[in-house]
C-alpha cells in the first residue's frame, strides 16, 4: 500500500469552484479501482490552500489512476484553478519499532 499526499494551492476566487468540483468527482476517484482510501484536507489558516491524501493498493494502482480519463477530466478542471504550481508526494508508512 502507498499514501499519496498533493498539496494544491488555489486563486481565493476559485476555491468555491475547487470545492464543486471535488464534491462532484470524489466518489468516482473513491470507486477507482486500486484506491483504497481519499480525504480532502483544508489548510484552514491561509484559506486557499488544500491537500488530498489518498491510499493505493500499489504504485501501479496509482499510476492506472493517472493514466485514466477520470484522472485526465478532474485534473484539467482543477489545475486552472491553481495560483501556484502543487506538489505531490508518494509514501510508505514506516514504523519504527
Amino acid at each position: 500500500m502507498i499514501n499519496r499526499i498533493v498539496k494544491m494551492e488555489f486563486d481565493p476566487g476559485k476555491v468555491n469552484a475547487f470545492r464543486e468540483l471535488f464534491a462532484k468527482q470524489q466518489e468516482l476517484i473513491r470507486h477507482f479501482p486500486g484506491c483504497l482510501h481519499l480525504e480532502l484536507w483544508e489548510h484552514a489558516a491561509s484559506g486557499n490552500t488544500w491537500f488530498t491524501f489518498s491510499q493505493w493498493e500499489s504504485e501501479t494502482a496509482l499510476e492506472k489512476y493517472r493514466q485514466s480519463p477520470l484522472f485526465r477530466e478532474t485534473w484539467a478542471a482543477t489545475k486552472v484553478l491553481f495560483n501556484a504550481k502543487p506538489a505531490a508526494w508518494t509514501v510508505q508508512t514506516t514504523v519504527n519499532l
